[in-house]
């Protein structure tokens, strides 16, 4: 099953409902950050958040999801535009932890002393940021405190990422289930109840459950379905926009590279690509700096 996204609300009017399937971009983002299984689920589940919370983006909007936690995992950063494209990465991709209840250790592996914040970059003068505490480090729970925090928002949030012995990614995937203004407490009590009454959500995709069928469970006949989108693990990166943040530093700072070192190799933090530059690509970068 390909990746994807469904965006739909129910026929009442009391829930907008996202829900991803994002096993595939999840195990491409293990793949070129070589992660460990608390840390491929870290990122899977933030991933999967960054998919679901930029369902609404439009044209050039960019979110931006960090959780920087005081577990060992170290930060995780996340970003995702309006076309489904989403890209990450965790600081520390060799931490791992025993698992605890039978689970991958992800609260541990964030820490619960920390901070989630949100930046929504949507073509305005200065992007808006909104931050929180971090509750339990276990991403789901958090992302649904900034949203009840920072937007007011009353949210359900499920993300999972369950993997393989070979420590491959066998399923992952999300939802969230926000409340239109107004509703009333008792639809969120029956929503919250369906909810706990289902499997763990990366149980659900693992049955091989496509998206809109995990949100007909969640809202019964009333669901209805408003759009998908193809989501996809894909960074934007290039040597072109490199050579362009080379030149940024100035002559002087190029002019020590090719003195110390005569070539530079850069890495993408995001996606894990390596560019090389060499003495004569950096001289004429120098040049070029030079002459600006």
């Amino acid at each position: 099953m390909n990746d994807y996204l469904v965006i739909g609300t129910d026929k009442k009017g009391h829930f907008r409902a996202y829900a991803a399937i994002t096993t595939g971009l999840v195990e491409e983002a293990r793949q070129r950050h070589n992660t460990s299984p608390t840390a491929t689920a870290a990122l899977g589940r933030a991933l999967t958040a960054g998919v679901l919370m930029s369902a609404n983006l439009k044209g050039d909007d960019l979110l931006t999801l960090r959780i920087i936690g005081s577990g060992p995992l170290g930060a995780v950063v996340v970003t995702a535009d309006s076309l489904g494209n989403v890209r990450g990465y965790v600081q520390s991709p060799e931490a791992d932890l025993p698992s605890k209840n039978g689970k991958l250790d992800v609260g541990g592996g964030i820490g619960n002393d920390g901070e989630l914040s949100v930046t929504k970059n949507m073509g305005l003068k200065d992007p808006y940021t909104g931050s929180v505490p971090l509750v339990s480090g276990e991403i789901g729970e958090d992302i649904a405190y900034y949203y009840a925090k920072s937007e007011q928002i009353p949210s359900l949030v499920a993300l999972g990422v369950l993997v393989k012995e070979d420590i491959s990614v066998q399923a992952a995937g999300g939802y969230l289930i926000q409340a239109f203004p107004g509703v009333e407490d008792e639809h969120l009590k029956s929503l919250e109840d369906r909810a706990m009454s289902l499997p763990n959500v990366s149980s659900l995709y693992n049955n091989n459950l496509k998206p809109e069928e995990v949100l007909q469970k969640l809202l019964g006949s009333d669901f209805v379905e408003l759009e998908r989108k193809t989501v996809d693990f894909k960074c934007g990166c290039s040597k072109e926009k490199l050579e362009r943040i080379l030149i940024s530093l100035g002559k002087e700072e190029l002019a020590d590279i090719i003195e110390k070192q005569n070539n530079a190799e850069i890495q993408c933090h995001f996606c894990g690509d390596q560019y090389n530059f060499s003495t004569g690509e950096l001289e004429t970068l120098l040049k070029e700096a030079s002459s600006n």
